[in-house]
């Protein structure tokens, strides 16, 4: 499949909270969905409370309808429950590389 749409988040977790963002993340609803085809979850080294995420999709369009659905919505209400400040994002479309875990 092809990334056509994608993005780089970075946010911030409540102080101490960076385990659980993360292991949120890692079991978010878009990871089995087939139009989500990258979906990267890493922290900072520096400051393991901040976490990125790298996200590319086969539309954008399939990107606004999943992210409208009710599963999504409600993993984003319970994201951002454990979020301090404003989440950043810049749009990346994924064009190749490498991911070993």
């Amino acid at each position: 499949m092809t990334v056509n749409h994608g993005f780089h988040a970075t946010m911030t977790a409540q102080p101490g909270r960076g385990d659980e963002v993360v292991k949120l993340l890692l079991e978010a609803p878009s990871l089995p969905h087939p139009d989500c085809v990258v979906f990267l979850v890493g922290r900072s080294a520096g400051n393991p409370d901040v976490v990125h995420v790298t996200e590319g999709w086969t539309s954008r369009e399939a990107h606004g309808a999943f992210f409208g659905s009710d599963p999504a919505q409600a993993f984003v209400a319970e994201l951002q429950a454990l979020l301090t400040g404003e989440s950043g994002y810049s749009d990346e479309v994924p064009v190749g590389g490498k991911a070993a875990f």
